[in-house]
């Protein structure tokens, strides 16, 4: 990795609090981002990624709360920040793709005014220099008639085009840090490729770095330096993207590797992990993944596994690779 780190989470707990008991959602969870790296953050819908992601650019919805941890976004804790600390710093300085375009957009003002209003804070330029600006993003992002654009409301375009409005939100102050969640849900096939390699871009035009969170295991091995594994609301395995999948060691990084499609991608060969994912009010005691692990050991069931160390960075949170088993 990068020796200039970034972003470094370290053991972060962020909780959920609903009528029906507390969602344990993130649950000691350490990652790091280094400068100029693509790092991917995968795993099943609902293990927390998202959760994590709203954690680290402080926007964690109403019912949540950061128990403990601590965030360090180019050597400043975000979690000791004023509010008005945080909005100096989001957009400007790290800024997030939401997986949703219009649930993010607002659908009665038109793109160009939503997209002007992020610069006209962080930059202080007047409104028609921060059209201009807008204009200007636009075209660098292929955005075809980006006056057309500018003037149109969210549901006047299609899903891939809202994501490249949400995209040139999110680049449009040159963050140090774009944090991309699920940036090709929803979209077809030829889309999701366009989108992906909009973003390589902007990365290596911008000399910035990218956390990429998304279940697609194949488009974090096409886009990834590093990965980081996540379940049921904890980091189960961390690697260089090349010996993750040539080399996984966790038993739920094995599963998901095999459920994906085959390598000559010309069948789809789907194996599924036995078993459901847990409910986070009542987490399983131990490591979380051992109800639906085929390996599992009793030590599995009464505590949970650290991450061990194993080689060039290399960590897995399974008692099978301390026996030498894994």
């Amino acid at each position: 990795m990068n020796s200039n780190t970034l972003l470094r989470v370290e053991d972060l707990r962020t909780y959920l609090y609903t009528d029906n008991g507390v969602v344990h959602a993130v649950d000691n969870v350490s990652l790091m981002v280094g400068g100029d790296e693509t790092v991917g953050l995968v795993g099943e819908s609902g293990c927390g990624k998202t959760m994590t992601a709203l954690s680290i650019v402080r926007l964690e919805p109403a019912t949540a709360r950061i128990l403990s941890g601590k965030i360090s976004f180019d050597n400043r804790n975000l979690l000791e920040m004023t509010p008005g600390e945080l909005r100096s710093i989001r957009s400007s300085k790290i800024a997030m793709i939401y997986q949703d375009p219009m649930t993010f957009l607002n659908p009665i003002l038109k793109i160009g005014n939503q997209v002007a209003e992020v610069v006209t804070l962080h930059r202080k330029l007047t409104k028609s220099k921060a059209w201009e600006r807008v204009l200007e993003v636009f075209d660098q992002l292929g955005i075809p008639s980006p006056s057309r654009v500018a003037a149109s409301y969210p549901h006047q375009l299609s899903g891939g085009m809202r994501q490249r409005v949400i995209i040139a939100m999110a680049m449009i102050c040159h963050p140090h840090l774009l944090i991309a969640d699920e940036p090709t849900t929803a979209l077809d096939v030829s889309i999701q490729a366009q989108i992906m390699e909009l973003l390589k871009k902007i990365r290596t035009e911008m000399k910035n770095s990218l956390l990429i969170i998304s279940h697609d295991l194949g488009l974090v091995a096409e886009n990834c330096d590093r990965v980081y594994v996540m379940y049921a609301g904890q980091i189960m395995e961390h690697a260089d993207v090349v010996t993750l999948f040539k080399n996984a060691e966790h038993p739920y990084t094995k599963g998901l590797l095999r459920s994906n499609l085959s390598p000559d991608r010309r069948v789809e060969q789907f194996e599924t992990i036995e078993g459901e994912v847990p409910n986070l009010i009542h987490p399983p005691s131990g490591c979380r993944f051992h109800p639906r692990c085929e390996y599992r050991m009793e030590l599995c069931e009464q505590e949970r596994p650290p991450l061990f160390d194993l080689s060039g960075g290399h960590r897995a949170s399974c008692w099978l690779v301390k026996e030498g088993r894994g």
